[in-house]
């Protein structure tokens, strides 16, 4: 997977506060800095979904409808 270069610019506390977390060597910062952004987005989905639930939640009989339910099959590792 090709990683993209980005460009950002941190004021001296924040960078500072970086350094402490994640040491500049060996891609540690990168590596902080690309976590950061996924579990931001993660939650920024999260959220997403939870508003969407709240605008427009399940009905009582939907949720509780397993009549559609499939039999479970547990996943064959071997194929």
């Amino acid at each position: 997977m090709y990683i993209k270069p980005l460009l950002i610019q941190l004021d001296e506390p924040t960078l500072t506060a970086l350094n402490r977390i994640a040491a500049p060597g060996k891609r540690q910062r990168s590596e902080f800095v690309r976590q950061a952004i996924r579990k931001a987005i993660r939650q920024a989905e999260y959220h997403a979904i939870r508003e969407a639930y709240r605008k427009q939640p399940d009905s009582i009989s939907d949720a509780d409808d397993w009549s559609t339910a499939e039999d479970y099959k547990p996943w064959d590792s071997s194929r």
